[in-house]
């Protein structure tokens, strides 16, 4: 697959990103005083595709850094023609994409659109929109269409299996000198050390929450005011701790258990999630969706346990340069990382559920702390923090590293496997367009009669 197709599938995968390139040609139109006529591109099946969505996609790919110069509004309407297709035959083919499933998309995102811009209203008026229903019917549709998309291309390459004796074809098939590269990969372990919060610091913040459920109570102060002033979410603070949840909405377990049990104008008591402590009150029960506010507050670490923890993994470093315990028993025992402490530190990829990582593909903060790293060598101690904003000690082991290599069919088998398998499905999917073209209807307007097509849209 070409960076081109790559970078348009991701682009055509992410219903957020396009809103949100969308509405920018929008703005950048209005700051250049120029209002162009939305001309209609194509037609497929129920579908049209305008000016603007090839326009929005030229914007996309150069923001993420593709040089477009060399990219032909033909090439670009060819991705959108089909989009456009998968999502007219998911119709026809009865898959549906429901109103909850769209709604529960809209709210994960507008609370991360929330947390960056400061509230609803804020998030109404960027993308020029005058309420949440005038929001929501916009993105409903670019939401839909997308996910129509992503279920048929998915439906068409779901069955697609390969076998060991396939994938032997596929390897003996490339030419010696086009064999791909496997770019170098390590294994790596780790020990975490986290600074100890006590009970009596616990305890502090629990008795805080309680007072505040007791002013709320009392009637002296609100709870939306209350999560304005204490609550440590970014996500909600701002807007008095509300959130729209169903069973679905993707919070921690403990939050919803506690959301659940909770009637209409229900106060919790403080409990615990990895995020700290929190007390909920439910405003509303709206058949499966509950409209709450929440407060949260963290117990905060303090400079005595900070040392204590930096000195611990110090500590622990030390012993297994000695060799006095070795790195995966230090990690059974000492570690505080409930994922990796029993398999003795080791990281698995979650892309690949493999204890393998390509060093360029690493997460930045990763990369810098073993870049430079021997088989076998621990980095230095270093600070670390949480998707919660926690911090805490690590090192690292390289376990095993493999510099970069022609892809080998006994060594490489997986990474094999995964390309013939994405090979199979390519063409899978390229033999279904061009079954589908010629049973749908399909108009390709003005300019664009000229294209050249890979494949047969002006079915001459």
């Amino acid at each position: 697959m070409t960076l081109l197709k790559t970078k348009i599938s991701k682009f055509l995968n992410n219903p957020q990103l396009i809103a949100l390139v969308f509405l920018l040609g929008i703005s950048f139109s209005f700051a250049q005083n120029k209002q162009k006529v939305d001309g209609v591109a194509a037609v497929v099946g129920d579908f049209i595709v305008l000016d603007s969505d090839i326009d929005l996609m030229y914007i996309e790919l150069q923001t993420q850094g593709v040089d477009t110069k060399n990219i032909t509004r033909c090439e670009l309407l060819g991705n959108q023609l089909e989009e456009k297709l998968f999502a007219h035959q998911a119709i026809q083919d009865s898959i549906v994409v429901t109103d909850e499933e769209i709604n529960q998309y809209i709210d994960q995102q507008l609370n991360v659109m929330v947390e960056q811009i400061g509230s609803k209203q804020k998030v109404y008026e960027y993308y020029k929109k005058k309420d949440e229903q005038d929001f929501r019917s916009y993105f409903s549709e670019i939401i839909k269409m997308n996910k129509l998309s992503s279920q048929m291309k998915r439906k068409i390459v779901d069955d697609i299996t390969i076998t060991p004796e396939e994938v032997k074809q596929f390897y003996n098939g490339i030419p010696k000198d086009e064999i791909p590269n496997i770019g170098a990969e390590v294994e790596i372990a780790q020990i975490v050390v986290k600074p100890v919060i006590t009970k009596e610091d616990k305890q502090l913040v629990i008795d805080k929450l309680k007072a505040i459920k007791k002013d709320i109570l009392d009637g002296s102060s609100s709870f939306t005011s209350k999560a304005v002033i204490y609550s440590e979410d970014p996500g909600s603070s701002s807007n008095g701790g509300y959130y729209k949840i169903n069973k679905k909405t993707q919070f921690v377990k403990e939050f919803k258990d506690v959301a659940f049990r909770l009637n209409e104008g229900e106060i919790s008591e403080p409990f615990e999630t990895d995020f700290g402590f929190h007390i909920i009150q439910v405003e509303k029960i709206i058949g499966q969706d509950i409209e709450l506010r929440h407060i949260l507050i963290s117990p905060k670490v303090t400079p005595q346990s900070v040392k204590e923890a930096a000195n611990k993994i110090e500590e622990i470093k030390s012993k297994i340069e000695k060799g006095e315990i070795t790195f995966e028993e230090a990690a059974k025992t000492s570690s505080d990382d409930k994922d990796t402490k029993n398999n003795g530190g080791v990281l698995l990829n979650p892309r690949t559920s493999e204890p393998k990582f390509e060093v360029a593909k690493l997460d930045p903060s990763l990369y810098n702390q073993v870049n430079g790293l021997s088989q076998g060598q621990i980095s230095q101690v270093f600070v670390d923090q949480s998707q919660q904003g926690s911090k805490f000690f690590k090192i690292l082991k390289i376990n095993k590293k493999t510099e970069e290599h022609k892809a080998d069919f006994v060594s490489d088998y997986l990474k094999v496997k995964e390309l013939a398998l994405t090979d199979k499905q390519y063409k899978q999917v390229a033999k279904w367009l061009t079954e589908n073209i010629e049973k749908n209807y399909i108009k390709i307007n003005g300019e664009y009669k000229d294209c050249v097509f890979t494949n047969n849209w002006l079915k001459k």
